[in-house]
């Protein structure tokens, strides 16, 4: 699953992996209209409930009156989440992701179930199997890398050298359970950070804004800018008032979150 998004602004660097995937697994029904409910009862001496009147387009009054003033004022968008079911990614970008903590939580498949894919491919994989179960850096496959300092090249053989290693840990990783019996727990002490892991994220508005200033700036590694590519259709659809201001505003800049 890719995304037709481009990150950034004129910046067709994004590389796009077959695999990567991003669901929407639940998210709070109708959320600008609880932003804006929240807003309200702020600055409201009525008493908030859900028979109160409510804007025709709630989303248009929370961009008015809370957004575009600037008011640092963002707490009502702390109160809709969404929750992402997200797969086939490094375990490096698992590992950069839940170093968000405020309004983030995770749960992430235990390394004792990433395991059980490479029990199933046999003692002698071939490279295209390899690439199922672990993820090859776009920059190696494309043999050049971006860096502040411009283009540099990647020599071919970089691409044999990470197979290669990929090779000796899904076969260490085999050998380790079935022949020598050692609990996955402890066989997983092999596996370095290029295996692909599934993971479960909930986000509320105001905490996903900051996860996207973070990580889709264009100095963040490529793979996690792609997961931000995989969840900013998500997020437009859920609150389409909201993404178009932060995407005017606040999108590949680098700015700390509201």
């Amino acid at each position: 699953m890719s995304s037709p998004y481009t990150l950034g602004k004129g910046d067709d660097f994004l590389p796009v992996d077959a695999l990567f995937q991003v669901v929407v697994l639940s998210q709070t029904p109708d959320p600008e209209r609880v932003i804006w409910q929240a807003m309200h009862q702020d600055y409201s001496a009525e008493y908030v409930t859900p028979a109160s009147r409510v804007p025709a387009n709630p989303g248009e009054a929370v961009v008015r009156h809370l957004l575009e003033g600037d008011r640092g004022h963002y707490g009502p968008l702390e109160h809709p989440q969404i929750t992402f079911g997200v797969g086939y990614f490094p375990h490096l970008v698992v590992q950069q992701a839940r170093t968000h903590r405020i309004g983030v939580s995770f749960d992430v498949q235990s390394y004792r179930y990433t395991g059980q894919q490479l029990l199933e491919l046999g003692s002698d994989p071939s490279p295209d199997q390899l690439e199922q179960v672990f993820y090859v850096p776009a920059n190696i496959k494309e043999g050049q890398a971006k860096t502040r300092d411009g283009i540099r090249p990647i020599a071919p053989e970089a691409l044999g050298i990470v197979l290669e290693q990929y090779r000796s840990q899904a076969v260490a990783y085999r050998r380790l359970v079935e022949e020598c019996g050692v609990p996955p727990e402890d066989a997983r002490c092999i596996l370095g950070y290029g295996i692909r892991q599934h993971f479960v994220v909930s986000f509320n508005c105001r905490s996903l804004m900051h996860f996207l200033d973070l990580r889709a700036k264009a100095d963040a590694q490529r793979e996690i800018r792609e997961l931000c590519e995989l969840i900013w259709p998500h997020f437009e659809a859920w609150c389409p008032h909201v993404a178009a201001w932060y995407r005017k505003n606040r999108w590949g800049r680098a700015r700390l979150s509201p």
